[in-house]
């Protein structure tokens, strides 16, 4: 490779050297471990680096390791190339440099190591020269059916090997766009959206499910198009054309005889600069027919009167064998479809859009096998309406008010009418016409045909008539229905309501009175119609309430209560005035507005009442670590007395004796030291009071949480086991810890001393078990006292010893030990016992003789024999 200017430009700051007479301590640690980077390619010789010494008698350099052959260094000490370096044969060389002095080692040796820098000298390439592949008609845009694959021998870490790939033709271009495309960083292919649309395979034959295929059966189709002729087969030049084109279909060849031939480049670098490299091959593709279309979607009549099964559609396989299957994609309990063996979609019954209209078919083509040709292919069936349905009144009677002396043209109402038949369509487009007996109701109101809104053509007087029943044709075209209307003409709002009293004076109330309570009940009157909404009254509170307080509950009639909302407190207002004021619903008739006599006003007194103090806050909860200091604050709780008398604390429940109130500040501290192993948690009970009245407290419960802290170390749950001599099993060693996680398990075991014993082995079994294997067999009854290191999960541990004898066993499996070797030294307990024992005995035997002696009078003494057996 060539080096430019600017690349020996580049490589300059590599070079490294250090001018002459510089003293003695600037030089020390010249001679050391070197890292060069080096680009492949660079012109030889090339000088990479000097070495300078500190040693006056150095005349010589040595190299040895990885690529001498390739790397020299000079008497003076510089390193140099003998010929360039190749990053795909060696990407980095490892040397040792050794100072000589008349071939005798002075300095070094040190590793040199040289990286070799990758340059894009390498253009990609395709692992393919020509590619093939199969594309059938409508296939999806963005869905790949072939793949290109190129390599890049440049490093792959760096962009000297980041590949792109593109589509640089397309051949034929008659329509000049692109039927294909290709992804630049996989090198899949796949049609465009005019590709999908666009590709057309050659001309063929199709064939049913079973059917032969062979040159007979291709005589047979060519007789149905065509008719019998005397001229043989083989000579009828229109025969001959056809079954060339027929077998040319059957064995096309993508490397012979393509649809199409795609140029495929890829490069290197991305593909973002000029400079990068690049490669080509060709992908030659052959489009083949694809029956396998959906005919959806399939609109079908509802209730049509037609001879079922009704063939509704047809889908014909790739597959000329293919066996179909017709599901339904929802789970309904009816399905009214079917499929033939060739391809043919029945219908089995007549369909109603109101009861469904839509269905989705999903029609799978399997081989004999099961395995599926081709992909699952989904089709809708739509429903489409026919008008079966009469339009329906919303009710069985629609009533609407309207006030006497409304201008021409007020909205009375609106008319509710639906159509089950769809939506949008004529089948359910309404019309509205008013029928009457008389013409009295045609000249009183008007309706709009398309929207049922009834509107008053004449100022209605409540005293000429108060109510009109009045008939509405409701019509689709073909069906129609008859909605009943009551309108009653209401009275006008001219009177407005009045109340009793225009102050109902004060009421006293104590401030702890419940919540709900009636303070009184007002009431008001109105001369409008009753029943109406001109009569109806509502009383709202309209000053002297800012705290929602009080509230007035009426049922419309005249009759208000005035109830408490909200707790009252006498410490925050001691009283209150409020206005309250008497509405309609209805607006007054124009011209009207409410007056005082609409207005009345009530005064509350609230009475002091000596109530409890009252904590801040309900609940109380402190957690704190176990090691908290003695004397440290916990929590302040904070309460007053409504009334501002002088309150104190105090504290029950703590049965630790952990804890201390200060009477007067509300400060919980500890008085001694916590402990989450005594209790993990506890409650204690804070009572605030009034000094003056004790009676009056209020109580809180404060719930503390100690945090574990690694104040445990592990300890052994048993100190001492036996292993047989005759059968050594390993002995499971247990350990327990009285913190929590993350201070306790799983624990770690070692023997105390740190170092393999060559006669015993400890291994972990879980996080709180290890086994203690006995490795040589022992020739004697021997007790051995053992250390066994434990430490937590915090690395936290004491060591322990661990008895263990190692003895000769009974058949039960326990120790066995020899009379001679028994002790007789019991200890105080057993001697005690011992001693009561025989004193027991003793006294047993003197009844026996006493009573001997004196049976029937006569005297006996105990023979020897007798005696023997007693004290035995």
């Amino acid at each position: 490779m060539i080096m430019t200017p600017m690349v020996h430009l580049l490589l300059l700051p590599l070079l490294f050297s250090i001018a002459g007479g510089k003293d003695l301590e600037e030089k020390k640690g010249l001679f050391k471990d070197t890292e060069l980077n080096v680009p492949e390619g660079t012109p030889v010789p090339y000088p990479m680096h000097q070495f300078q010494v500190t040693h006056q008698g150095i005349n010589n350099f040595r190299l040895s390791g990885e690529g001498k052959e390739d790397i020299k260094i000079s008497n003076d000490g510089w390193l140099y190339l003998e010929k360039p370096l190749d990053w795909s044969r060696d990407n980095h060389y490892i040397i040792t440099v050794e100072a000589l002095a008349y071939e005798e080692v002075v300095d070094g040796p040190i590793i040199v190591t040289i990286n070799v820098l990758d340059v894009n000298n390498n253009a990609p390439y395709f692992n393919q020269s020509v590619y093939t592949a199969v594309v059938k008609e409508y296939n999806p845009t963005g869905v790949p059916f072939t793949r290109v694959f190129a390599l890049d021998r440049d490093d792959p870490e760096t962009p000297n090997a980041h590949l792109s790939y593109s589509l640089v033709s397309q051949i034929p271009n008659k329509h000049h766009s692109l039927l294909f495309q290709i992804d630049p960083n996989t090198g899949e292919i796949s049609t465009t959206e005019k590709g999908e649309n666009m590709l057309k395979a050659r001309d063929g034959i199709q064939y049913g499910r079973g059917e032969d295929r062979s040159i007979e059966a291709l005589k047979t189709k060519f007789d149905e198009y065509c008719s019998v002729q005397e001229i043989p087969y083989e000579e009828n030049p229109f025969f001959t054309c056809v079954e060339r084109a027929e077998m040319r279909r059957r064995n096309v060849d993508p490397l012979d005889d393509p649809d199409y031939t795609l140029i495929v480049r890829v490069q290197d670098l991305g593909g973002e600069t000029e400079s990068a490299l690049s490669g080509n091959t060709r992908v030659q593709i052959v489009v083949q027919q694809n029956l396998w279309i959906n005919p959806g979607p399939i609109t079908v009549k509802e209730h049509s009167r037609e001879n079922y099964p009704l063939v509704i559609a047809k889908v014909q396989s790739n597959e000329p064998d293919a066996v179909y299957t017709l599901v339904q994609k929802e789970r309904e309990l009816k399905f009214p479809f079917q499929i033939t063996e060739d391809g043919q979609i029945h219908l089995t019954e007549e369909l109603d859009r109101e009861e469904k209209d839509m269905y989705i078919l999903v029609v799978l083509a399997r081989d004999n096998s099961g395995k599926e040709v081709d992909p699952p292919m989904e089709i809708q069936v739509l429903v489409e309406d026919v008008n079966d349905n009469a339009p329906v009144c919303e009710n069985e009677e629609s009533v609407f008010e309207v006030q006497e002396n409304e201008p021409v043209g007020s909205l009375v109402g609106q008319l509710l009418a639906h159509d089950d038949d769809e939506e949008g369509t004529m089948n359910a487009h309404l019309t509205y016409i008013i029928e009457s007996p008389d013409d009295s109701a045609t000249k009183t109101f008007s309706i709009d045909a398309a929207t049922g809104k009834i509107q008053a053509l004449r100022m209605l007087q409540r005293k000429e008539q108060q109510m009109y029943n009045i008939n509405v044709r409701v019509s689709d075209p073909a069906f129609s229905t008859v909605c009943k209307v009551l309108i009653k003409v209401i009275d006008v709002n001219n009177e407005m309501p009045l109340f009793e009293k225009e102050d109902y004076d004060t009421h006293t109330l104590e401030e702890d009175t419940p919540v709900g309570h009636t303070v009184l009940t007002i009431r008001a009157t109105d001369a409008d119609d009753p029943d109406s909404g001109s009569s109806l009254i509502e009383f709202h509170i309209t000053a002297g309430n800012d705290d929602g307080l009080f509230a007035v509950e009426t049922d419309g009639k005249g009759v208000g209560h005035v109830v408490i909302a909200k707790p009252l407190d006498f410490e925050s207002s001691p009283t209150y005035r409020l206005q309250i004021d008497a509405r309609n619903p209805e607006p007054l008739m124009k011209g009207l507005e409410y007056g005082r006599e609409s207005t009345t006003f009530v005064s509350v007194s609230v009475t002091d009442v000596d109530e409890a103090p009252e904590f801040s806050m309900d609940i109380l909860d402190v957690t704190v670590p176990e090691n908290t200091t003695k004397g440290s604050v916990l929590l302040t709780v904070e309460a007053k007395d409504p009334e501002g008398k002088e309150i104190g604390f105090k504290l029950d429940g703590d049965t630790q004796g952990w804890l201390v109130i200060d009477a007067a500040t509300g400060e919980i501290k500890t008085k001694d030291k916590l402990d989450r192993e005594t209790l993990e948690s506890f409650k204690v009970t804070v009572t605030a009071f009034e000094k003056e009245n004790p009676e009056k407290s209020s109580e809180r419960v404060v719930s503390v949480q100690l945090l574990d802290v690694n104040d445990n170390v592990p300890r052994l749950v048993e100190t001492q086991a036996f292993i047989c001599m005759q059968k050594p099993v390993p002995v499971v060693i247990k350990a327990t810890d009285g913190d929590s996680q993350p201070f306790s398990e799983p624990f770690t075991f070692t023997l105390g001393s740190g170092k393999k014993s060559p006669n015993w082995e400890l291994r972990n079994v879980d996080g709180m078990t290890a086994k203690l294997t006995l490795k040589k067999k022992s020739i004697e009854d021997k007790t051995f006292i053992l250390p066994i290191n434990i430490k937590d999960n915090a690395g936290m541990g004491v060591t322990h010893p661990f008895e263990v004898r190692v003895c000769n066993c009974t058949e039960l499996g326990y120790c066995y030990m020899e009379p001679d070797q028994r002790s007789f030294s019991y200890g105080v307990g057993p001697t005690v016992g011992i001693l009561a024992g025989t004193v027991g005995f003793c006294l047993i035997a003197f009844i026996i003789v006493i009573k001997r002696s004196n049976k029937g009078g006569k005297k006996k003494t105990l023979s020897e024999e007798e005696e023997r057996n007693v004290m035995m």
